[in-house]
Order: C-alpha cells, then sequence, then structure tokens
C-alpha cells in the first residue's frame, strides 16, 4: 500500500506519483509551502487573493482559456489557502493528464496578475468575506484561532482586511511571489494510472523548466500561548462556542496520541464521547466536534458546538467533565483497542479517496521528504498506550491552559 515513487527535478521541486491502475481519473497537484501565515498585517490576505489571481490569467492563457481547459472535458480545476501551504490541483480521464500538469505548472508560476482582473477579483473576494460573515460556524473556527494565536500570524484571517483587499496592486502579489515562493518547498503529487516515467517525462516537460526559486521570506514562529477567554455579540439563534488552547507541532512525538485522543473525544464517529454525552444522553446540540490540527511549529486543538443560549453553560459543564474523565482514569484494555481499531479503520477509508490521498501526498513529502505507509502510521497507532494519553490529556486538556470563545445572540 501506497508505492510512491519521490524524485526531485534540478530545479528543486520534488514530485510524488503513484500508480493507481483501477481508477480512469488521475488526480494532480502543486502543493506550495506558502500561506497565510507568511503574511503580515498589511499584506493580510495576499496568499488566498494569490490563488484567485493565478486564474486570472498567465503568459499563455486568458481566464477563459484557464476556466474552460479542464471543465470542457468534464474535469476539475480548483485551489484551496490555508495557514501554511497553497494548492492548484486537477482531476480528469487520464488521456487529459498532459493538459492538467500544464495548466498547473502555467497558473502556479506564470501568472501575470492582470490589473483589470485583480479590480474585479476584489468585489469577488469582499462577497467572498460577506458570505463567510454570515456562516458563524466558519466565522467560530477563525476567530478562536485569532484567540490562540493572539497578536500572531497564525491569528490571522485567511481572507484578509477589507483595507487590504482593497489595496492590493500588481506590485504587491509580484513581491509576495518573489519573496517566499521556493522551488524546494514545492510538490507535485499525482494519483492514477499513469506510469512513472509518463509522469517523470511531463513533470520534466512543464514543470521542471521553472527556473529555480529560492525566496527568502521568513515565518514567525509561534511560541507564547495564553489562555483567554472572549464573547461575541453576532446576528444568530444559537450560542456557538469553541472551547481548546494550543497545542502539539507536526513533529512531536505526542502528536500521535493526541490525534487519538481528540478522535475518542469529539470525532466522526457517533459514538464519540462528546456525542454520546451532549446530544444522545442530554439533546442539548445537533452536532458537537473535537479537532487537533498540527502545523510546523505549533498545532491547535478545538471543541465547537452550538446550543440553546439558555443550555450553554451546562454544555460547558458537560464537555469538562468528559475532558476530566480523560485526566483522571486511564482508557482500559478494551476501551483502548476499540479506539485504536476505529482510527485505523477511519484511515484506511479515507484512502479510498484518491483525491484525498493525492494531496496527503504532496504534503508529507513537504513535510517529512517521503509518504509514510499506512502500516507504518497504524503501527505508531499500536504503540500508544494508556498512560501516554492520559499524559497527554493532563497537559492539553488542563483546564488552567485552555481558552473560550462564544458567540451570542446579538
Amino acid at each position: 500500500m501506497r508505492d510512491c515513487n519521490v524524485f526531485t527535478l534540478s530545479n528543486g521541486i520534488r514530485v510524488v506519483h503513484q500508480q493507481i491502475v483501477s481508477t480512469a481519473i488521475v488526480h494532480c497537484g502543486l502543493i506550495l509551502d506558502i500561506g497565510s501565515r507568511d503574511e503580515t498585517l498589511d499584506n493580510q490576505g495576499i496568499a488566498h487573493f494569490w490563488e484567485h489571481m493565478a486564474f486570472k490569467g498567465t503568459k499563455k492563457r486568458n481566464t477563459l482559456d484557464i476556466i474552460t481547459s479542464l471543465d470542457a472535458v468534464g474535469g476539475e480545476l480548483n485551489a484551496y489557502t490555508d495557514k501554511e501551504k497553497i494548492a492548484f490541483y486537477a482531476s480528469a480521464r487520464r488521456e487529459y493528464f498532459e493538459r492538467a500538469v500544464d495548466v498547473l505548472s502555467d497558473i502556479a508560476f506564470r501568472s501575470v496578475f492582470p490589473e483589470k482582473e485583480l479590480e474585479k477579483e476584489k468585489g469577488v473576494i469582499l462577497e467572498e468575506m460577506a458570505m463567510y460573515h454570515d456562516s458563524p460556524e466558519d466565522s467560530l473556527q477563525d476567530e478562536f484561532e485569532a484567540v490562540i494565536y493572539k497578536n500572531h500570524p497564525m491569528g490571522m484571517n485567511i481572507l484578509g482586511r477589507e483595507e487590504t483587499i482593497r489595496n492590493f496592486r500588481k506590485k504587491d502579489f509580484v513581491s509576495f511571489f518573489r519573496d517566499h515562493l521556493h522551488t524546494r518547498r514545492v510538490v507535485f503529487s499525482c494519483v492514477g494510472n499513469i506510469t512513472l516515467e509518463e509522469a517523470e517525462r511531463l513533470a520534466h516537460k512543464y514543470i521542471g523548466g521553472f527556473k529555480a526559486a529560492g525566496g527568502n521570506g521568513r515565518r514567525k514562529k509561534f511560541a507564547h500561548y495564553k489562555p483567554a477567554q472572549q464573547e461575541l455579540r453576532r446576528m444568530v439563534k444559537q450560542a456557538k462556542c469553541a472551547i481548546g488552547g494550543d497545542a502539539y507541532p507536526i513533529h512531536h512525538d505526542h502528536r500521535i496520541p493526541l490525534y487519538v485522543l481528540t478522535n475518542i473525544l469529539g470525532g466522526p464517529g457517533m459514538n464519540s464521547r462528546l456525542n454520546l454525552s451532549l446530544r444522545e444522553r442530554h439533546g442539548l446540540v445537533y452536532g458537537v466536534d473535537a479537532h487537533y490540527t498540527a502545523y510546523s511549529d505549533t498545532g491547535m486543538f478545538a471543541i465547537f458546538f452550538g446550543t440553546e443560549p439558555r443550555q450553554l453553560d451546562k454544555c460547558i459543564s458537560l464537555v469538562k467533565k468528559e475532558l476530566e474523565k480523560f485526566r483522571e482514569k486511564p482508557l482500559s484494555k478494551p476501551q483502548l483497542a476499540a479506539a485504536k481499531e476505529q482510527i485505523k479503520g477511519q484511515l484506511a477509508m479515507s484512502e479510498e479517496n484518491n483525491l484525498n490521498l493525492m494531496l496527503m501526498m504532496g504534503r508529507s513529502v513537504l513535510l517529512y521528504n517521503r509518504v509514510p505507509k499506512l502500516e507504518e502510521v497504524f503501527d505508531m497507532i499500536d504503540r500508544t498506550t494508556s498512560l501516554k494519553l492520559q499524559e497527554v490529556a493532563h497537559h492539553i486538556f488542563n483546564e488552567k491552559r485552555l481558552s473560550y470563545l462564544t458567540m451570542l445572540p446579538a
């Protein structure tokens, strides 16, 4: 499983490939180690805006050429920006793989940021921001990140601020691209019924010809978390709540134990501790989730739920009770074994989605210069003990280090 090939082009860009003969669709993408945390207050939102502008014209394609390049043959072209990554990716039938690689390399590396399109896209992003503010679930998470990462780029909203969006000019994108694009921090990933020889040929043809770049933009490390509480008033009917704090970075030894703990507490299974308590036993919420996101030098653990305003205090009390259980009592052998099997099953099923697999492979090569086999991940899960889980719970679930954000009806 995960019989991946990894090789490096002359410009430093790495390529990861996996052939899956049972599918007619190829998924491929360029993942860049650039994200919103590379911004400042003055250019907040530029990474996400760059993602938009990549579709607005290159040296050889206009907007219409780009958006119809794969749509016209039933394929898809898309992108996303997060705290530490920008990804451009495509899905198409295997006979259009070369077209997909050509278009992806063009929009990622050869955008010209036309001023006319820039002005139009400002309106699009401002509408996206308005839509985001109308979605309290999305804004709750971002607002909570601002609480956890106060006064740090990790806490800034990926969409930016209205004043920065309105003020961007072509030169701002050119300088951000120049300062932050490092070809040794770019990975091209592809999954599908494509031979290694074909992947190598097209990668060299369309990606290897891009001039090596060594952007020197430096990330500000996050190191000073302080628990905080904040209350917001919004036009919502439910009370929304986020509880959590900073957590382990991606290379920390406790990452897997915390991932296991978070899954037991509030993972996607309906048997999660929080779902059983808040929804099944007490009928106080429709949904409750726990998340752990690991970044290069930090991480975030968070619990999110919505409830009737009058039930908010009770829900918070029940959440605290579940966290206390993990701190005070180790899991029994049957509980731990069941939790491990559940999370391994979830991971195995996630690999059935070849698009997600392709993106995961690209991120893994950026982080580890390899793609760990699923069996390796299973082994790390199996080596996790109940005492280790309790040790992690004592640290991460310590009530003195938890932050709270509540969003109440205005």
